[in-house]
């Protein structure tokens, strides 16, 4: 597996020269549904795609309700869900309140079976070239014109 990137260009506010630099941004080549999600869950797990729903509905029920609680949710080697917020600084604590609050998140750290996965992953610049066609997620076609070898995209690519 390879991350994907492509080069930005950017301006820092904090450079009073208003240089230019550039940086890799992540590129992501298209987005995996729930519908298409169960069906490839199915095929690896031989289960029903119905029962295959039926189980990831219910994880998603009980991870709202027991981060709703306040607790973090631990899916063994898959990694660690917890309840997180992003709060303004205050002068004093007698100042800091709920509405000192702009935003609440739920934090992903990802265990064992995903840290051991992204030590193996390289990157690689993304260069769309001729013969791209977004739409499809054909990035590269194959010399033979049988389409991508970028594999399992099919579902608003490049959304």
């Amino acid at each position: 597996m390879a991350i994907k990137y492509e080069v930005k260009k950017v301006v820092f506010g904090f450079d009073e020269s208003k240089t230019e630099k550039f940086v890799a941004q992540t590129k992501v080549l298209g987005l995996v549904g729930f519908k298409k999600l169960c069906e490839e869950v199915q095929k690896v797990s031989m289960a029903p795609r119905g029962v295959v729903k039926m189980v990831i509905d219910g994880l998603i029920d009980t991870l709202n309700m027991d981060l709703d609680k306040g607790y973090s949710v631990q899916l063994g080697d898959f990694g660690c869900f917890r309840p997180g917020l992003n709060a303004k600084s205050q002068a004093g604590s007698e100042a800091v309140d709920a509405n000192t609050v702009y935003r609440r998140k739920i934090i992903f750290t990802p265990g064992s079976y995903f840290k051991e996965m992204l030590s193996d992953v390289t990157v690689e610049r993304l260069t769309l070239g001729k013969g791209t066609v977004l739409k499809d997620a054909v990035v590269n076609p194959k010399p033979d014109g049988s389409g991508s070898d970028q594999g399992g995209l099919d579902e608003n690519p490049l959304g």
